[in-house]
């Protein structure tokens, strides 16, 4: 039996959360270089004082929200593919591409404040570890939705094989996001892309050693 907690017992937030969700939701509204402090305080309902006490600076706490942004997505992703339990494997790939190419509009300030994250993680040791660890977390959360979208049906795969395939899923999305940016009217939606990769599949050659 589920035990639900009331309001009253339930753990109260600290400044460190509350700066972080005011992070996420400033960054969806006004984008990385448009986020002020002040902008963080309003959103998180803190204080000045908390953002250099919890993360030594308005970049900081910026930066840590991108990255925890990639969970948030990836849980999002995971949702949609199981939400319907008797989808098959082919079914639960194409939701899950849905949920993450189909939501670049939606997603557009945030997608702006990750691409321009990129060049400055080359320049910092700390940004590119924390966007090194945030792909790592993604990249074994997609592996684990490989294997579990794929159970009960015809077909195996190693964990070696589900994480190159979610590495894979993600270059796919990462290229997207780009090519949306610049030219959102040629980017493929979600549909297109499946069935793209279904035409690849069906017009690649053999791999030389692996069975027809």
């Amino acid at each position: 039996m589920t035990t639900v907690e009331s309001p009253t017992s339930a753990r109260p937030r600290g400044h460190r959360d509350r700066l972080l969700d005011g992070a996420m939701q400033c960054l969806r509204e006004k984008g990385y270089a448009g986020t002020t402090a002040r902008d963080l305080v309003a959103a998180s309902g803190t204080n000045l004082a908390s953002i250099g006490y919890h993360f030594g600076s308005k970049a900081a706490l910026l930066d840590e929200a991108i990255a925890r942004g990639f969970a948030d997505w990836a849980a999002e992703v995971e949702r949609a593919m199981f939400a319907a339990p008797d989808a098959g494997a082919a079914e639960r790939f194409a939701t899950s591409l849905e949920a993450m190419v189909d939501r670049f509009e939606e997603l557009r300030p945030y997608l702006v404040a990750f691409i321009e994250a990129l060049p400055r993680a080359l320049r910092s040791p700390e940004l590119r570890d924390l966007l090194a660890r945030a792909y790592a977390d993604c990249r074994e959360a997609g592996a684990a939705m490989v294997r579990a979208a794929i159970e009960g049906e015809d077909a195996e795969i190693g964990e070696g094989e589900a994480r190159d395939l979610a590495s894979v899923g993600m270059a796919i999305c990462d290229g997207l996001i780009v090519q949306w940016l610049l030219d959102p009217d040629a980017t493929p939606s979600a549909d297109r892309v499946v069935a793209a990769l279904g035409a690849a599949m069906r017009t690649a050659p053999a791999v030389p050693g692996q069975p027809e």
